[in-house]
C-alpha cells in the first residue's frame, strides 16, 4: 500500500527539524550544551577577543605606577578621554607622590573638578599620596592588601594599577563595561562587582585575567555599548543570546 501524503509530509518535516537543529548545534552558544559558561563557549569567548583585540592594554595615559593610581582614582564615575585631559597638565603641577600629599586642597579640587565627584577625589588622592610618602617610602605597593589600605582604592582600581602597572593578575578588573558585557554573555548572572569578579575568575583562566579586562573594557566601548550594542559589528554575535540584541 502506497504511504498516505500526509504521512510522508510529517516525516519530512521532521527530518527538516532534525537538520535545522544539527546546523544550528555547529554554531557554538545555540546548542544546549554550549551556553553560561561551558568551559567550551569560554575557549571560544576569549579565542574571539584575541582576534578581536590582541595588543590592547589600559586607555588611562600614565608614566608611572603612582601616575596610573591617580588616574584611576579620577576615573570613577568619569571617562577615561577626560581623565587624560586633565591629567595631561595635571602631572607637570604635580610631579610627584609628596606633591599631590602636601598641596593645597582647595587647588587640587579645582584643577581635577572636570571629572566629576572633585571634593571626594581630592581627598583620596591626598590622603593615599600622603600614605605613600610617609608609610611607603614612597613606592606604590604592589599586593592587593597593601593597596587597599590606601584611602580611595578598592579592588578594580588595586586591579588595574597590578596588573597594568605590574603585570600582577590579583584579580579582573569590573568596571561598567566589564559588567555589561560579561553579563550579556551569560558569563555571570550577578550585578555586583565583587561577585561578577569571583564569577569571572572561577572560568578565566588566570594567565588571561589582565587582558581579559581590558578587552572587555574595549568592546564595551567600541561596539557592545550600553543603549544599543552594535551586534552587526560584532565577531562574538553568534555565540551571544542576549535578550537586548540589535540582530
Amino acid at each position: 500500500m502506497p504511504k498516505k501524503p500526509k504521512t510522508i509530509a510529517k516525516k519530512k518535516a521532521a527530518a527538516e527539524r532534525g537538520a535545522g537543529k544539527a546546523t544550528s548545534a555547529k554554531v557554538p552558544g545555540r546548542g544546549s550544551g554550549m551556553r553560561g559558561t561551558n568551559p567550551e563557549r569560554v575557549r571560544v569567548i576569549l579565542k574571539k577577543l584575541d582576534e578581536a583585540y590582541p595588543d590592547v592594554t589600559c586607555a588611562l595615559t600614565h608614566e608611572n605606577p603612582f601616575q596610573l593610581l591617580i588616574s584611576t582614582i579620577l576615573s570613577a564615575q568619569c571617562t577615561d578621554v577626560r581623565v587624560n585631559q586633565v591629567t595631561e597638565t595635571l602631572y607637570k603641577k604635580y610631579p610627584s607622590a609628596k606633591a599631590f600629599a602636601y598641596a593645597n586642597p582647595a587647588e587640587l579640587e579645582q584643577d581635577i573638578r572636570p571629572t566629576g565627584f572633585f571634593r571626594n577625589k581630592t581627598k583620596s588622592i591626598m590622603g593615599a599620596s600622603e600614605q605613600i610618602v610617609e608609610e611607603l617610602q614612597g613606592e606604590v605597593p604592589k599586593t592587593m592588601e597593601e593597596l587597599l589600605k590606601l584611602p580611595g582604592v578598592a579592588r578594580k582600581t588595586a586591579n588595574v594599577v597590578l596588573g597594568t602597572a605590574f603585570g600582577i593578575a590579583s584579580g579582573v578588573v569590573v568596571d561598567t563595561h566589564v559588567l555589561r558585557v560579561s553579563r550579556r554573555l551569560d558569563l555571570t548572572k550577578n550585578v555586583d562587582p565583587k561577585k561578577v569578579e569571583q564569577d569571572l575568575m572561577k572560568v578565566i583562566p588566570r594567565e588571561k585575567w589582565i587582558l581579559f579586562s581590558h578587552q572587555l573594557i574595549w568592546h564595551g566601548r567600541r561596539v557592545c555599548q550600553a543603549r544599543r550594542p552594535k551586534c552587526l559589528e560584532c565577531n562574538l554575535e553568534q555565540i551571544c543570546y542576549s535578550k537586548d540584541k540589535t540582530v
